[in-house]
């Protein structure tokens, strides 16, 4: 090739370089394919969010980001992961597993960085539709395994195996329940400006969501926090005498699916059944042993409850207060105690659960307004906080990313929606 002929190539390539739309746009289509694979993969949404972060971070300005930093919303997830870096210094436990403890909590350093590109990119709807067209791909993918369940990726004799084709019911759970009330918001503002068929389309995907949940296989987690979801909704939108009525025919409904749905009934009788095998005979059920869990846990905090115990020292309390035979409820040893609080709490003690609730709160009330993304990111904390009352979601990779993508993509363009309604727009826009 001449000189010439290669100028023009250079020249291309020096111009797009540092194009900042360009990196713009290459990011937002991979917080895309990260939304979309989440309720498939987790390694793919692995090296997505890499992908992401590298194209973001080429073009990004640094200074805005710093001012950025200085907002609660963004320092307070940083003190997080910082405390449980620090925490691996008067841990008991191994390094390996120290350091084991603290990569959970790397996910919520993305927070910041999804704030900032997303008060920039106009792109975000796109990011939380997309997760959405994957849950209703991933519903009837559900619906296809029921039928046929050597469809699935599972093994067939696993626990819970009913209609999930990839990962675990809990996920597919959490991932149906957040988008089967999410869409409640868009159904009522598409019927108050006459758009009746885009609401009947969208209410078809939230009750066949709900349907799959009913009568293939649902968490009791998620049982639990559909209907809190749904009261936050009727709260911040509905009138309350809409509201009364709504409840009233939803009472009804539920009362009808129940009695139509064996699965439910199923999972709800198991939650009696449970408790008194634990309380009788020892038995480590599910029930059973998230109380012996927490029971110990509590312990544990009282022993240490300022700063905790350390990073990764949960399963070796747990070896040590182990009793009974190996097929008890009381010798079960685990890592985690199903509680995000307990779970910070044996950790890094008061300080922890301090910033854990302030992160919470401070996530809370960046979506005070009344629009598309702040119900969505309001829904999703509401979710995690509840949810985390009988799981460590946080930590977990499939809620945690959950929580992290779906609060950083809305709080950035809760953000966007903020300059503009203060008659400014996003510095290095």
């Amino acid at each position: 090739m001449s000189l010439a002929a290669a100028a023009p190539s250079t020249s291309l390539l020096r111009r797009y370089w540092r194009d900042r739309a360009l990196w713009t746009t290459i990011a937002d289509i991979f917080a895309i394919l990260a939304a979309l694979t989440l309720p498939w993969s987790t390694s793919v949404v692995a090296i997505f969010v890499l992908c992401w972060l590298g194209a973001v971070a080429w073009v990004m300005d640094w200074r805005d980001y710093g001012r950025l930093l200085k907002r609660p919303i963004c320092y307070l997830p940083f003190a997080l992961v910082g405390l449980a870096l620090v925490g691996t210094l008067w841990s008991d436990a191994t390094w390996s597993a120290r350091l084991h403890a603290v990569s959970p909590t790397l996910k919520l350093l993305v927070l910041p960085g999804l704030f900032y590109h997303f008060e920039r990119s106009s792109r975000g709807i796109w990011v939380l539709a997309a997760f959405l067209v994957s849950c209703a791909l991933l519903m009837v993918m559900s619906w296809l395994v029921l039928i046929d369940p050597s469809l699935s990726l599972k093994t067939p004799d696993e626990p819970g195996g009913r209609g999930i084709f990839v990962k675990n019911y809990i996920d597919q759970s959490q991932e149906f329940a957040l988008c089967a009330v999410a869409l409640a918001y868009p159904v009522i503002r598409m019927l108050q400006t006459n758009r009746v068929w885009q609401a009947v389309g969208l209410s078809a995907i939230s009750f066949g969501l709900i349907i799959n949940m009913a009568f293939v296989i649902v968490s009791r987690t998620a049982m639990v926090t559909i209907p809190i979801m749904l009261a936050v909704f009727a709260l911040l939108h509905l009138k309350w005498r809409t509201s009364v009525m709504i409840f009233g025919v939803l009472v009804v409904m539920a009362g009808l699916v129940w009695a139509a749905s064996p699965q439910l009934q199923t999972t709800l009788d198991t939650f009696s059944r449970d408790y008194r095998l634990y309380k009788k005979d020892n038995v480590p059920t599910s029930i059973g042993i998230r109380l012996e869990f927490w029971q110990k846990s509590l312990r544990f905090f009282a022993e240490a409850p300022v700063i905790g115990h350390g990073t990764g020292s949960t399963r070796g309390l747990f070896e040590r207060a182990a009793t009974g035979d190996t097929y008890s409820a009381t010798s079960q040893v685990v890592g985690n105690p199903h509680n995000q609080t307990l779970a910070v709490a044996v950790q890094w003690g008061t300080a922890g659960i301090v910033l854990l609730y302030a992160m919470w709160l401070a996530h809370l009330l960046m979506f005070r307004g009344d629009d598309l993304a702040s119900w969505f990111g309001l829904l999703v904390v509401v979710q995690n906080i509840f949810t985390s009352l009988f799981n460590s979601h946080i930590f977990d990779f499939h809620e945690g990313w959950m929580y992290v993508l779906g609060v950083g993509v809305a709080g950035g363009m809760t953000l966007a929606a903020g300059r503009r309604n203060a008659g400014g727009e996003p510095a290095g826009s």
